[in-house]
């Protein structure tokens, strides 16, 4: 989680700083993990080597590990839009980012928060002592070929890391993919803070692939949501059926009495015109569903430091119950002879002997792994040459789980006050007035020239409270606030715009634009900055960009400067990058 920002930017916002720059929340989250790593690489990690846990399970945590950003995993089959909802979420596109009908995404992606946007290939990545992702080697060369960090400067991404997946095809190409998909997708889940299943509206097909890559969630069911996108382009009647049918295909894979929690939406950054039939119908439900998913994420950073400490818990009972079995599978094989044959009529009937364990050492039996799992896995290794049971070490383990924790989770507050969360005002969540946003600022270059970095979210982001106003007010909203991203323009775009499009024609901008004054050599520039995807129409943010460029051409402002402070202001400073300026 990072907490890079300024103290003075964030008693801007109207949130408590102390004389080390950090909020409480902040604060309470770096305790927690210094806590976390020293009571792990003392009391756990040597109980987890001595009986290579990592055979059975995953490596040990690095401190980058413990100490790393809240992480959302995207899952779903192709093109059923998850570097879309990246795209949606974030306000824009990330470096190496495809989006087609066809599969695009062809490779794991995590998009982290950098100084400016860049593409770090898989193999530097997983030997960068500053990312977390050093157990990915364990899944070879061709796994890293096919994995890469996309750094964006980004608020959102200050507090959380996304991690966008290729999508799962059905078929014999799933199985020449080079790598064990699902052995990827559960190390993913292991460190993930929520998990995504995306699903198509015309796509509820769950492939053998797909199947599995959800059955390897098993343990980490309360971080699965339910996302099914796309849902105005059925009527409302299909729509639900649509879900239904969602509802028995989950059933079928997931075997629980319990019901998932299902997010319908249409998740299209507003900087892109959605394509097909569109039902105007399911608007109202579809507003209030995303707005849950949209809480649903703000909450992430909000209850880090408590996952945290969750995660490694559960880590923690895990290998205390491993090391509880391979002691005693290792005590009962005999001195000298017939070691191979006991150890072999041990693993036929593991089931037997886990009931065993659980008598004797009194341990609880939903501690315990999958007995074929676990067979298979024992199968690599000779039960002889594992250590013996050595109760040292568990009782150093039983003392974190007894002690240490406790005593740290004593530190959290049994209230429910606000907390630092990623960004997402309450009045852009819940209709209501009067909440601010909380982003952590992204200090600048350094450079006295360069454009100041705003701590709030880039107007297209679903994170912005410009994204959709949440004013009663019939006079519009209050644009004297401190955030120089509000769109001062939008009653006059939303005059001369189209009403179905929401874009503004070039004819009509012409007018618009025309009445500054501007010469028509200036107006020009201003058109070609603006319309940055050269559709010949300008969108609600583009119209604002135009309108604040003439503003400060008006002001005598030199043309490139004004384009610069203009896109820093509305958090478009990666356009400005990626086009050059």
């Amino acid at each position: 989680m990072s907490f890079s920002g300024k103290g003075k930017g964030k008693e801007a916002m109207g949130v408590a700083v102390g004389a080390d720059g950090l909020t409480a929340e902040e604060r309470l989250y770096q305790e927690t993990v210094r806590e976390l790593q020293k009571t792990y690489a003392k009391k756990i990690k040597p109980l987890e080597q001595s009986y290579c846990f990592e055979g059975f399970h995953s490596a040990p945590l690095t401190p980058q590990d413990i100490g790393s950003k809240p992480m959302v995993l995207l899952l779903g089959q192709y093109s059923t839009g998850k570097t879309t909802f990246v795209e949606y979420l974030l306000g824009e596109s990330y470096p190496g980012a495809h989006v087609g009908i066809e599969p695009t995404t062809d490779r794991f992606v995590a998009i982290m928060n950098g100084p400016e946007p860049k593409v770090i290939p898989g193999h530097a990545a997983a030997v960068s002592g500053d990312l977390p992702f050093s157990g990915l080697t364990k899944f070879g060369t061709k796994y890293l070929s096919r994995f890469q960090v996309a750094q964006l400067n980004n608020p959102l991404l200050a507090n959380l890391t996304l991690i966008d997946t290729p999508g799962i095809l059905s078929g014999s190409k799933q199985i020449q993919r080079g790598y064990d998909f699902v052995s990827v997708i559960n190390w993913f889940a292991e460190r993930s803070d929520l998990i995504l299943l995306l699903f198509d509206s015309y796509k509820l097909d769950i492939s053998d692939e797909f199947k599995g890559a959800i059955q390897s969630l098993r343990g980490h069911e309360d971080k699965v949501r339910v996302v099914l996108n796309k849902c105005d382009q059925v009527s409302q009647q299909q729509l639900m059926r649509v879900y239904g049918a969602l509802m028995w295909s989950l059933g079928k894979v997931i075997p629980t009495p319990e019901v998932k929690r299902v997010y319908l939406g249409s998740f299209w950054p507003r900087y892109k015109t959605p394509v097909g039939n569109r039902y105007e119908e399911n608007a109202e439900l579809l507003a209030i569903e995303q707005k849950d998913l949209l809480r649903d994420l703000r909450s992430i950073p909000k209850n880090a430091a408590l996952r945290r400490v969750n995660e490694i818990v559960k880590r923690a009972r895990q290998a205390r119950v491993h090391a509880h079995i391979i002691g005693y599978l290792r005590s009962e094989l005999p001195s000298m002879f017939g070691k191979n044959k006991k150890a072999k009529a041990m693993l036929d009937d593991l089931p037997a002997e886990f009931r065993k364990i659980q008598v004797r050492y009194n341990l609880p039996p939903g501690d315990f792994p999958n007995p074929e799992a676990f067979k298979s896995d024992l199968e690599a290794f000779k039960i002889a040459d594992f250590n013996k049971f050595n109760q040292k070490l568990i009782t150093s383990a039983d003392d974190a789980l007894a002690i240490d924790f406790p005593r740290l989770m004593q530190k959290f507050p049994s209230d429910s006050r606000r907390s630092a969360d990623i960004g997402l005002p309450e009045s852009a969540s819940d209709g209501e007035g009067g909440g601010k946003a909380l982003y952590t600022p992204i200090p600048g270059s350094g450079s006295a020239s360069a454009a100041p970095q705003v701590p709030y979210p880039p107007p297209y982001s679903a994170l912005s409270a410009a994204s959709s106003s949440s004013s009663r007010n019939p006079f519009g909203d209050d644009t004297s606030s401190g955030n120089p991203g509000m769109l001062r323009y939008k009653t006059l775009f939303d005059g001369a715009c189209d009403p179905k499009s929401r874009v503004m024609s070039a004819q009509a901008a012409r007018d618009v634009l025309s009445d500054t004054g501007l010469a028509h050599d200036l107006l020009r520039e201003v058109w070609n900055a603006a319309d940055w995807d050269n559709r010949g129409e300008l969108d609600q943010v583009q119209f604002e960009v135009a309108m604040r460029m003439c503003e400060r051409l008006k002001n005598k402002e030199p043309l490139d400067a004004a384009r610069r402070q203009v896109l820093a202001e509305l958090g478009l400073a990666n356009r400005a990058a990626s086009e050059g300026w």
